[in-house]
Formats: structure tokens, C-alpha cells, sequence
């Protein structure tokens, strides 16, 4: 009967576990022989360049939302929040009271205040204006004399401030969510303010007033509000 060798077993062994790792470090070097291969023709500058364009895009990105970030604000605000404030919510998702189909939203600002009790709005539409507020700016604290005003508002996380005597701070705030519309009313000679609080997002209103505003004399009041 014929024994095994030990040594020649050892030897095969001892082969067969070196293969994985000869193999492993071969892989290795073939990527780093392309990719310097690569980097070495023409068209791996623009390729490059894109990268670091890319790259230094994103790091302006974050530092952009990081630096304009607002404080934390909490979304919870009570119906007596939205009463004082003279406003009311709705989700801007389907199905929705403002939202019939999947289409989308759509409203009468001064028939919807009327219907919701919201008080002291426009009559009617004699002016009418839409605009834009991005994050960080302020539109509006000024006071009219001479018209009723009712907004909606959406688009963004944005706080609404109406003065209101009846409040300890002389005025109601509320903040608004981004997935929601907003119809507020604000009567004649009261003072509203609309601040966009959102990082990235715009917000969206639409100004109805009941008569025409001369803003070159003295029937408004501006900058109110003296901590935005």
C-alpha cells in the first residue's frame, strides 16, 4: 500500500490559498493600469472638470440652506391661533375642500373668507396683486387706511402676522405649512406681515384689496413691525 506524502499535500494546500489573493492584488492592478491609462487621454479633463464642478455645486448648496436655515418652528397652532390670526388652512392634497379632482386646487378668495367666517376682508377685487417671497424675505408689515385685504397664501413654510389688540403681544401669528393654502383676511387699519421661513422653497400669495391703494400718500403705514 502505497502513503501519502505529507510534504506534497501541504505544498497544494498551501497553493490553493494563495490563488484568491494573487487574483485580488491582478484585479486590483488591471483598475489602477485603466484608470491611469484613462486620466492620461484627452478627454479626461472635461471628465474631471464636470466632477469638480459637480462637487463645488453641492458644497455652495448645502452652505446656501445651512446659512439661510430659519430657528425651529413648531407647526402646531390651535384653531384660536388661526382665529386671532383671521385665517384658515386647508391641505393643498387631493381630496381637499380646495382640491375636487387631481388637478389641483382652485379657490374664490373673498366667497371662500366668507364662507369660512373669516371677517373684514375684501368686498370685492378692485386690485388685485400676486407675488413671490423667498426664503428669508418679508413682504407686506404695513397697515392700510383705505381697504379691506384678503390673501392666500402657499407654497412655502411661511408665517402670517396680523395685529390684533385683543392678543397679550398686540398681534397673532401663525405659521403655515408647505403643503398648505391659507385664505387670511386683514380689515382696514390693521397691520399684516408675510415672512417666508422655508430654507429652499418660495412662497406664493395673492393680495385681493377693495379698493385701489395709493402708496405714495399717507393711508399706509410701513415697516410696523420693527424684528423682521
Amino acid at each position: 500500500m502505497m502513503m501519502a506524502n505529507p510534504r506534497r499535500n501541504s505544498y497544494t494546500t498551501g497553493q490553493s490559498s494563495e490563488g484568491p489573493m494573487f487574483q485580488s492584488s491582478s484585479h486590483s492592478h488591471s483598475i489602477s493600469s485603466f484608470v491611469l491609462h484613462f486620466l492620461k487621454k484627452p478627454h479626461a479633463f472635461p471628465f474631471l472638470l464636470s466632477i469638480f464642478l459637480f462637487l463645488t455645486w453641492l458644497s455652495l448648496r448645502l452652505q446656501h440652506a445651512s446659512h439661510f436655515s430659519p430657528p425651529s418652528y413648531d407647526l402646531k397652532s390651535s384653531q384660536g391661533d388661526d382665529n386671532a390670526a383671521n385665517l384658515v388652512r386647508f391641505s393643498s392634497g387631493f381630496p381637499s375642500p380646495l382640491a375636487k379632482d387631481k388637478r389641483g386646487w382652485l379657490l374664490d378668495p373673498v366667497s371662500l373668507a366668507l364662507h369660512s367666517g373669516i371677517l373684514g376682508g375684501a368686498v370685492s377685487c378692485a386690485s388685485v396683486h400676486v407675488g413671490e417671497i423667498r426664503p428669508g424675505s418679508v413682504r407686506g408689515n404695513h397697515r392700510h387706511y383705505t381697504c379691506n385685504e384678503t390673501f392666500v397664501i402657499w407654497g412655502a413654510k411661511t408665517k402670517f402676522r396680523l395685529e390684533n389688540r385683543a392678543v397679550n403681544k398686540g398681534y397673532a401669528e401663525v405659521i403655515l405649512g408647505a403643503d398648505e393654502v391659507a385664505v387670511a383676511a386683514s380689515p382696514s387699519g390693521t397691520a399684516h406681515a408675510l415672512v417666508n421661513i422655508d430654507p429652499i422653497r418660495s412662497t406664493f400669495f395673492l393680495g385681493c384689496q377693495d379698493s385701489v391703494v395709493n402708496y405714495s400718500n399717507s393711508s399706509t403705514d410701513f415697516n410696523v413691525w420693527k424684528d423682521f
